[in-house]
């Protein structure tokens, strides 16, 4: 090849390679625009507009917030309670319809939140089939407040699940094996050795359960109402206040973006991003 032919080629590579940059450009560009334009939209809209400071201390504002709180909280607890042992099962041992089982849990995962609330009331309505013998025993779930923690656990709590199971899964038996023979065992096994171990993934696994729980609407809408003070959480604030007022509803949804900012961001800078990589890789 000749000099020139040499040259000639070049300037086409380096041509072709310019123009796969800009493209790359363009598409990142736009792909992040499109993602972070609406969220930034959102909380600059909070922040310059004061009507919109002024709804953040609307009785319907403060009385959703503390209610999401509220639950929330209990949802975490519930999640911790209910589903660290299932975790620990679902890492340790191998059973027959352990998949099955797995399967269950992940589907809250998968289901539409409209499908979560009603499969909610045919088992804790009225005519369900919990519900009918609660109800004759006075205990009545659906529309209370109790009826939002059992739907932000229903929905959130897998994250936390599967999470954990990846974290307990991880530590190395041996260490478990050598903490048995002296002495370790049951509980005092889990929480000296195996949970400490595991507690990057578990964190990071409550975190998402957490925020998942905080933005739970359709399942709650459904099966527990929309009271204000009672049963409206954030969510249900942003859709009501929308037909009543834009701007309790901005002044709603900003606590919520922020609230998933600040979720993000603790989950990265305290290193749990691998964690989380590691529950959705299982």
């Amino acid at each position: 090849m000749t000099a020139s032919g040499a040259t000639t080629q070049r300037r086409a590579v380096a041509a072709g390679d310019l123009a796969g940059r800009i493209s790359l450009g363009l598409a990142v560009g736009v792909g992040a625009t499109f993602l972070a334009l609406p969220v930034g939209a959102v909380v600059v809209r909070a922040i310059l507009d004061r009507p919109i400071r002024e709804a953040v201390g609307s009785p319907v504002i403060v009385d959703a917030l503390v209610l999401s709180l509220v639950t929330t909280a209990a949802t975490i607890v519930l999640t911790v309670v209910f589903g660290t042992p299932l975790a620990w099962l679902l890492a340790r041992r191998t059973f027959r319809g352990s998949g099955l089982l797995e399967t269950l849990i992940d589907m809250p995962l998968v289901l539409p939140p409209a499908v979560a609330g009603i499969a909610l009331l045919l088992v804790f309505g009225r005519r369900g089939l919990l519900g009918a013998p609660l109800a004759e025993l006075g205990i009545v779930i659906p529309f209370t407040t109790l009826a939002v923690i059992l739907a932000q656990t229903f929905v959130a709590a897998p994250f936390y699940i599967r999470s954990a199971r990846a974290g307990i899964g991880a530590v190395d038996r041996d260490l478990e094996d050598a903490a048995r023979v002296d002495g370790a065992g049951g509980w005092s096994l889990f929480r000296h050795v195996t949970g400490p171990l595991a507690q990057a993934a578990m964190a990071a696994g409550l975190v998402m359960t957490w925020a998942r729980a905080l933005g739970e609407f359709g399942a709650t809408i459904l099966f527990a109402g929309n009271i204000q003070g009672r049963t409206q959480t954030l969510p249900l604030a942003v859709y009501s206040e929308f037909q009543v007022s834009l701007d309790s509803s901005i002044a709603a949804a900003s606590i919520l973006v922020l609230a998933a900012f600040a979720v993000l961001l603790a989950v990265r800078v305290l290193h749990w991003g691998q964690a989380i990589d590691t529950r959705s890789a299982g």
